[in-house]
């Protein structure tokens, strides 16, 4: 049984570039390792990012939705969910 459900792992493992900058898991194993080590959450709304990501010191204000959504920490899931994964 994994942490994290497979919309997060799969999220995860097909753009984990975004964040690492390279291709380095491939299975749902060692995503969800990762995922755990980096106490990865996983949030209802871009609203919700905003307020974690500037309760975790980060200046977001100033930010729009789409910027937010491009910051490397930030993965999309197709069912209108974030996940967010801190190194």
């Amino acid at each position: 049984m994994y942490q994290y459900d497979e919309e997060c792992l799969q999220a995860f493992i097909d753009n984990q570039e975004k964040l690492i900058g390279r291709k380095e898991f491939n299975s749902f194993d060692e995503a969800d390792e990762f995922l755990s080590d980096c106490m990865a959450v996983k949030l209802d709304s871009i609203g919700e990012v905003r307020d974690y990501l500037i309760d975790a010191g980060m200046d977001a204000y100033g930010l729009s939705d789409e910027e937010l959504c491009a910051e490397s920490e930030v993965f999309k899931l197709k069912s209108g969910k974030y996940l967010v994964v801190e190194g």
